[in-house]
């Protein structure tokens, strides 16, 4: 694991149009992230103890003590996202990423947040389902002024109650959200909660989606469904860390969707509860085993579990589209047609061409399919059993006996017990026992194919 240390970039730069030199040193500290790779959890040098979260290829922003108050500082500015080796993104973010920092607070606490515009255009903040007074909503033209560019506003508020947050523009939305400026909050309880159990690994991402043309870096604005790269915190696997446990912990993992569309997440190996949404910690009355809970756009789930089984168990969204990467919409589907001696006739004029789909999908995970320029193959990833044949909103958790308290580190490939990997069968299956077949009745005809006739119109309804 990369420490935290050497990566955080400290500068204190801040627009000189807007802030006074003078007024520049009552600021906070701006702090920036470089890399992609899972940061360790922030333990909470002063305030109120809590037991920390680790974002998923993301990290939690340092905040400073003045007279009682937690201060932060957020930038909004473009930035350079990897999504996964061999493609970068050109987004817009806070504090060198996106999705932004990790803000953790706890009950009780008053926070006050600078945030700091580098956008070529004006934004907001709107704390998502945050308690707070109406002028700190974040919503521009409507509580509050515009943040323009160069500027920097404060927003101040206390933490009311614990749960499952995120912030967000309410500014320029379809641009801003498109370009991926959004960031995870979570407030942990002031105390025992009897709604919020203590657990041993309490991890957090959200789901995000951008159209980025093969070959090119910025997403499309204004595509509104057929989004082609389906990410967890901006990135896509393999581009996405696992989540690294040991076996028998207690797990807390929290979703926010911020894509166009619901996602039903699931995961292999357990069952689990959904404990919390965004309005805050579900009823245990309320709560029942599931392995997949549908998250629906702008909500958030907080689900938890015991991680009792050792393996490498995938975790992913359900829809099948939503675990590919680069995906195109207008394909034809070309299972079953034969293209014998079609190929070598073809390769005579288009020298690269080669048959796809003919058989499905998965021959294309194997080829070595020339691709523009930070452009990623629709599936990709390597298991240590050969292709695992997925991209965008997957990953693996995985449980290991051997991993200590806190130890975040992936820990490779898990070692299978022996018998216990389903296998190839050498001895001959024999041949199914099947039901005799009834006779027709005398007269009835026998198979016959059904031609379906679809109607043109709309004249019976």
């Amino acid at each position: 694991m990369t420490s935290r240390r050497d990566f955080f970039k400290l500068t204190g730069a801040v627009a000189a149009a807007s802030v006074s030199p003078a007024a520049l040193a009552t600021l906070p500290e701006i702090v920036s992230m470089g890399t992609p790779v899972t940061q360790p959890p922030l333990i909470p040098p002063n305030g109120r103890p809590y037991n920390p979260v680790v974002t998923l290829n993301g990290w939690t922003l340092p905040w400073r003590m003045k007279d009682g108050v937690k201060e932060f500082h957020l930038v909004a500015e473009p930035v350079v996202r990897e999504i996964a080796p061999g493609m970068k993104a050109h987004l817009w973010g806070y504090n060198g990423q996106s999705p932004g920092p990790t803000i953790e607070v706890v009950e009780g606490d008053r926070v006050r947040i600078f945030v700091t515009n580098r956008l070529p255009e004006h934004t907001t903040i709107h704390w998502h389902g945050q308690r707070l007074p109406n002028g700190m909503d974040g919503v521009g033209g409507l509580t509050q002024p515009h943040i323009k560019p160069g500027k920097t506003f404060v927003y101040e508020f206390v933490a009311r109650r614990p749960g499952t947050f995120m912030y967000h523009p309410h500014a320029d939305e379809m641009t801003q959200m498109a370009m991926g400026m959004m960031g995870f909050w979570v407030t942990h309880p002031k105390g025992k909660h009897p709604l919020i159990e203590t657990v041993d690994r309490d991890f957090c991402f959200l789901l995000n989606a951008y159209d980025i043309d093969p070959g090119s870096a910025t997403p499309s604005v204004n595509t509104m469904l057929d989004f082609n790269l389906w990410t967890w915190n901006s990135r896509a696997f393999p581009g996405i860390d696992s989540l690294n446990v040991r076996l028998n912990d207690k797990v807390r993992i929290r979703i926010g969707n911020l894509t166009m569309t619901n996602h039903p997440m699931h995961l292999h190996g357990v069952e689990f509860e959904v404990t919390g949404t965004d309005g805050g910690p579900t009823p245990k009355g309320s709560r029942w085993p599931e392995v997949t809970t549908d998250v629906a756009v702008g909500q958030m789930r907080q689900i938890e579990f015991v991680a009792s089984e050792e393996g490498d168990w995938a975790f992913h969204c359900h829809k099948s589209h939503h675990t590919m990467n680069a995906m195109g919409h207008a394909a034809p589907t070309m299972i079953g047609v034969d293209h014998t001696g079609l190929a070598g006739k073809i390769s005579k004029l288009v020298p690269d061409y080669m048959v796809m789909g003919e058989r499905g999908m998965a021959d294309m995970a194997e080829m070595e399919m020339p691709l523009p320029d930070n452009t990623l193959p629709m599936m990709g990833g390597q298991g240590q059993f050969g292709a695992v044949e997925m991209g965008g909103m997957f990953t693996t958790m995985k449980v290991r006996r051997g991993q200590k308290r806190g130890d975040y580190s992936d820990p490779g490939w898990f070692k299978h017990p022996p018998g216990t990997v389903a296998r190839e069968v050498s001895e001959a299956v024999g041949e199914p026992v099947r039901a005799p077949q009834a006779a027709s009745p005398e007269g009835a005809p026998g198979d016959i194919e059904v031609t379906v006739r679809k109607p043109t119109g709309h004249s019976g309804h």
